[in-house]
């Protein structure tokens, strides 16, 4: 078909098509999906999170450039929060990388999260999918910034990178919820405050116990997150924060863990598939179904109960297919 083979050949016209259509959730475009599918699989995909104002999006739009210096590729999905008026998003982080916007090789795509829980967009995974197919080397995913609740990002990328800058009494707070059990590299930035040391000692304090806790449960090699101080105003850092995503990504490949990380996205996104079409399905028979809008009339009258009115519904759905 025309529209994959311009995909394939990088065209970013075609690309935003595609993902606007996933994003509406049209099933032809789950039909052209599944044609660009085996043409993935080769991209190195970043994800970048932490709490509102940490300057996620000043440090993508500096790491963009590292990248670009070094000849590859570069996709990103920013993920920004939907207004519950309208849906729409304000779509900032994109207008703070307009400087390579003219650039043929850096594809950027805003995505609204449309109440999705968990700091991404319900059609994050398959946009990364388009942009892997269209040959970019690294895509780089900036969630919402909602805080602790941020862990999907970890089912998606091969390398997570959470952002915390000092002072702000959060970073701790959120490493405490959880959090640590997501992060490949941890950055502190804004590193120019007069309390950054303290914040790199208590994070690689951190560190360092969770892995004590690993070492005898998880014998198989492990990496240590490494805490990187950057200033993503002044790009202070950001060389350095680029090679070490880039050392994760070989340190997987070396140890082999890059199947075993690809089967685990692979089994969480079918199960995420499932739900979303399943659920399509529901709301389909729902619209259309004679022995829904009969069951639905008995709950009203009080001559059925709900939970016995559901049962009788799935059972119907069930028999149907």
């Amino acid at each position: 078909m025309p529209e994959i083979v311009a995909i394939l050949q990088g065209n970013q016209r075609a690309g935003a098509r595609m993902i606007r259509l996933l994003e509406q959730g049209k099933l032809e475009a789950l039909t052209l999906l599944k044609q660009l599918y085996p043409h993935s699989g080769n991209a190195f995909i970043i994800g970048i999170t932490g709490s509102p104002g940490v300057g996620k999006s000043t440090l993508i739009d500096d790491l963009i450039t590292v990248f670009r210096k070094q000849s590859k590729r570069v996709a990103v999905i920013a993920v920004d929060p939907s207004s519950p008026f309208s849906g729409g998003a304000i779509l900032g982080d994109r207008l703070r990388m307009q400087r390579h916007a003219t650039d043929k090789n850096v594809f950027i795509r805003s995505m609204a999260s449309r109440g999705q829980t968990g700091g991404l967009s319900r059609a994050t995974k398959d946009a990364a999918i388009v942009m892997d197919a269209m040959g970019y080397d690294i895509i780089l995913i900036e969630t919402v910034g909602a805080g602790q609740g941020e862990f999907d990002i970890a089912t998606l990328a091969h390398s997570t990178g959470i952002v915390r800058i000092p002072g702000t009494g959060d970073g701790i707070q959120a490493v405490k919820a959880g959090i640590l059990e997501t992060g490949d590299v941890y950055i502190v930035n804004k590193c120019d405050r007069p309390d950054v040391d303290a914040s790199v000692h208590a994070l690689t304090m951190m560190i360092g116990m969770q892995n004590m806790g690993r070492q005898t449960s998880h014998p198989s090699p492990k990496w240590t997150p490494p805490v990187v101080k950057t200033n993503a105003l002044k790009g202070t850092g950001v060389d350095e924060l680029a090679d070490t995503f880039l050392s994760h990504f070989d340190f997987l490949k070396k140890h082999n863990l890059t199947d075993q990380t690809k089967r685990n996205q692979e089994t969480l996104y079918f199960k995420s598939l499932l739900k979303d079409l399943t659920l399509a399905k529901i709301h389909s028979f729902m619209e259309t179904s004679p022995a829904y809008k009969s069951v639905l009339k008995r709950i009203q009258t009080h001559e059925m109960d709900p939970i016995s009115a559901a049962e009788h519904v799935v059972n119907t759905m069930i028999i149907l297919k």
